[in-house]
This record gives C-alpha cells, structure tokens and sequence, in this order.
C-alpha cells in the first residue's frame, strides 16, 4: 500500500539540514505499523511526505503502487491538537459532513456514512454539540470518525492521543484498535512512546537521531492481540526497543529473570 524508496529531504538553501536520509520503508495493505523514536528524528516530516504535504529532496514515495505527488483522496492525516483541525463553527455531524464535502461524496450518502461514523467512535448521541463542548478525548474520536467517513485507504497518524491523559489515551486505543480490526484500514502511526506502539502495531520502525535520519530498525511485535501490559513477553519486547533507542543506557536496564 505504501513504498518508501531511497528517501531524502533537505531543507533550507544557504544552510542546509539533512532531516532524512535514504528512507527505505513498506507497508502493506491492512497493516499497522507505527514510526517511532525520539523528538526531532524526522518521523514527522516522513509522514507529511507519505501524506504529500511535502516534496523529497531525493527518492519517491508510492500509494497503491503510484507517484505521490500530493495529497490524495486515499490518505488522511490525523494530529495531535484534534481541536486545531475540527471546525468549531460546525457541529460534531457538520465537521464530518464538510470533510465529505470536501472529498466530493455525493450529499445523499451523508448521512448515513455520518451517522456510521459517529456511532463506530461511540459519538452519535453528541451529533449536535460543538467541539468545544466536547472533551478531549471525544474531539480526537471526532477527528477519526470524520476520517473513517471518506473512506480512506490509508491513516496517517501523527501522534494523535500525544496530548491526552493517560486513561483517556489507553481508552483511544481500544477505540482505534477496535475500529482497525473491523475495517483494516492500513495505519502510519507516529509517536515516541514505546508502550504505546507495543499496544497498537505489527511492526514498530525505530528511527535514528538526525541529522539524516532513516530507520535503523523494523520489529515485528509478534504478541497476541488484545495486549496486556503486565504480560512477560510485552516487557522483554519493552526492553529489547529500549535497548535499540538507548543503547547506552542498556547496561543498566534491569533484566528479565
């Protein structure tokens, strides 16, 4: 679904600042898979190029086997501060009615894919409140439910639930992960939580620290679904992505008996 081939991206002209360096990355059809790594190691900038927000220095990337060249109707970008990207003029129903809308849906399929995706993110009750009476947890399941209404073919994630509690951000998760499994959307997933990537993916990409970043590691997660964080293998996997993005702290990470 996604090919990443040899990408760079350098920004700047008198000073120029290597941010990615050849940038090999594949994701399948119906996969999650998330980026991870410490701030400013480029995962961010690797998504707005999958995203076709900008354009590489050098290398391409691939959606369904095509150039991208710019955004497209088969990718949607989430963030992380929901109540910047929703319309607080707008009702709960009328932000993912603007979203169709904007895609070109035809007005005799609103409300049906409006009310489809408002009841998979549990907010169809809320359908006339604003985004302002709403709380943060519930404006980023806004934001995902005016997503799954156009029907992408891929989400692009960047770091959606990073400004949340952490009770409100494990609920997200069994949202997002509950909506997953039923469509099989294919997910590009940024963040530098380490938990948070074991809960969510197939396969964590760790990146390296700039300047020239590239994924210097692909790891298969490898655990059973649903995930539970007091299980053994969930913190030996812990360990071994730690490891990876903080080898020198490695010796004196606690081991496993």
């Amino acid at each position: 679904m996604i090919e990443v081939r040899q990408l760079g991206k350098v920004y700047g002209q008198t000073e120029r600042y290597l941010a990615l360096a050849d940038v090999n990355l594949h994701v399948a059809a119906g996969e999650f898979v998330c980026l991870l790594g410490p701030s400013g190691c480029g995962k961010s900038t690797l998504l707005h190029l999958v995203a076709g927000f900008e354009t590489p220095t050098t290398g391409q990337v691939l959606a369904d086997g095509r150039p991208v060249r710019g955004p497209g109707r088969d990718r949607v970008m989430l963030f992380q501060d929901a109540g910047a990207a929703l319309l607080p003029w707008q009702t709960v129903a009328e932000n993912i009615g603007f979203a169709l809308r904007a895609r070109g849906i035809a007005r005799q399929e609103w409300a049906e894919r409006t009310d489809r995706a408002l009841a998979d993110v549990d907010l169809l009750a809320h359908r006339g409140k604003f985004p302002s009476q709403l709380s943060g947890g519930m404006r980023q399941r806004l934001q995902i439910a005016r997503a799954l209404a156009v029907e992408p073919k891929v989400l692009l994630m960047d770091e959606p639930f990073g400004a949340l509690d952490a009770i409100t951000r494990r609920r997200m998760h069994v949202v997002l992960l509950d909506i997953w499994q039923r469509t099989r959307q294919t997910i590009l997933f940024v963040t530098h939580d380490i938990a948070e990537a074991l809960i969510l993916a197939d396969r964590i990409c760790i990146m390296s620290v700039g300047p020239g970043s590239a994924i210097s590691h692909d790891i298969v997660v490898g655990i059973d679904r649903p995930r539970d964080l007091a299980d053994p293998a969930f913190a030996i996997k812990a360990r071994e992505i730690e490891a990876e993005l903080m080898p020198d702290l490695a010796p004196a990470m606690p081991r496993s008996a």
